[in-house]
């Protein structure tokens, strides 16, 4: 990932929960957009294992396994001046997510007609490529 300016860099994990052309948003307590579950890294963790751990605290799911979706830079949603580097990945689940932590609301946003409250980085990067891949419509487990 290479940096688009000097603003301070936020560094995240995420994942696309798939379900029927649509993708699991949270909104967090005190914000107005929706994004994916995901979080900050802990010191020393892999993108992948901070997705999977994110995935856990904010809506109880235990996800098997995952594939990478991709990595992004973004302008952050929740943080005026900051630059996201998103580490995306891609799963599904039949459990049903539940709102916890600090997850304030839960939906199931459509890859397309979706509402225009979603982060940057989920709205210009992510959702354009689950549009366009077929295993993102029916996750392989």
């Amino acid at each position: 990932m290479v940096s688009m300016s000097s603003a301070p860099v936020i560094v995240v994990a995420a994942v696309a929960i798939v379900r029927d052309a649509a993708v699991l948003t949270v909104r967090k307590r005190g914000t107005s957009r929706f994004m994916l579950v995901g979080g900050k890294l802990e010191p020393g963790e892999r993108a992948r294992d901070a997705a999977l751990r994110e995935t856990l605290e904010e809506v109880g799911l235990h996800l098997r396994d995952v594939r990478l979706l991709g990595e992004f830079v973004s302008d952050a949603a929740n943080e005026p001046g900051h630059e996201l580097h998103s580490t995306v990945f891609i799963g599904d689940t039949d459990a049903e997510p539940v709102a916890q932590g600090e997850i304030a609301e839960l939906r199931w946003t459509p890859f397309d007609g979706h509402p225009d409250d979603l982060a940057p980085m989920l709205e210009h990067d992510v959702l354009p490529l689950l549009r366009q891949d077929p295993e993102a419509h029916h996750p392989e487990p």
